[in-house]
């Protein structure tokens, strides 16, 4: 059994959607505990099957049983335990994904996690919450629904605009800079993004390069780093400036980190 799989959805839904990824512990007979999640810039759509899935955020902890759970931006690690008999599959949206629905205020809303009922959700199709879910069946439903979202939203929004210049830059512009791209003040921009988001643009920024330098650690091997190379890779000031940075969000330094103990993204 794998604890940790990826699924990719369609190339048009890609658009709104990252990934599905599984947490399975579903024939597992002791709880699997402190497992560790990093923040990337996405939300979350969780559907726990089974037992029950234990989450502490910097906040506070949530007992999350069999149900769907709305996941907030992640701005620190996230400790997650999970119980025998029990299966999580988590449904990772971009940042301007909820923005194409803009009755959502997510100013304040970060390091959260909320239960939904299914009714809630927009997809035609009912999603099975069952221990034995099919995947394949959800991969229809997600692919069916963003491609059509997709089809009906041709033209990017502010967020989505904002998100992909932050992209296209590597991470290395600033709020003034996206502004005179869009023609479009700082202050509507922030006002728009921390809406649509709940993190400022230059928070959202931080957090991506973050992760991108934790994916680039893992993938050259912890033993073989050289931290004033990544610090420089990823543009940070100097090496102390990056360790800073690290030490924020995992409550540890690069040096001692153990990717072992988290679920990270596979390399693509």
């Amino acid at each position: 059994m794998k604890l940790y799989s990826e699924y990719y959805v369609s190339e048009k839904c890609e658009r709104f959607v990252n990934k599905i990824w599984c947490l399975d512990n579903s024939i597992g007979e002791s709880l699997i505990e402190n497992k560790l999640v990093l923040p990337n810039g996405c939300f979350n759509l969780a559907i726990v099957s089974g037992n029950a899935i234990e989450v502490h955020t910097s906040k506070q902890k949530y007992e999350m049983n069999e149900s769907f759970y709305f996941c907030s931006q992640m701005t620190n690690k996230v400790l997650v335990n999970i119980q025998p008999k029990t299966k999580v599959t988590i449904i990772q949206l971009h940042a301007w994904t909820l923005s194409m629905f803009p009755n959502y205020d997510l100013s304040n809303f970060t390091d959260s996690i909320i239960k939904i009922n299914q009714t809630e959700l927009p997809f035609t199709n009912e999603i099975d919450s069952g221990l034995n879910s099919n995947i394949s069946a959800l991969l229809s439903t997600i692919n069916t629904y963003f491609e059509d979202l997709s089809a009906l939203h041709s033209t990017k929004n502010t967020i989505e605009k904002i998100c992909e210049i932050i992209k296209v830059h590597n991470e290395e512009i600033t709020v003034s800079e996206i502004g005179k791209i869009l023609n479009v003040s700082q202050r509507l921009l922030q006002i728009k993004f921390k809406t649509a988001t709940g993190l400022t643009i230059k928070k959202y920024i931080q957090i991506l390069k973050f992760r991108k330098s934790v994916d680039q650690m893992v993938n050259s091997g912890v033993e073989k780093l050289n931290l004033t190379d990544v610090a420089l890779y990823n543009k940070y000031f100097d090496q102390s400036h990056f360790i800073k940075q690290f030490k924020d969000v995992t409550k540890t330094t690069p040096k001692t980190f153990n990717s072992s103990l988290y679920f990270l993204s596979k390399k693509r």
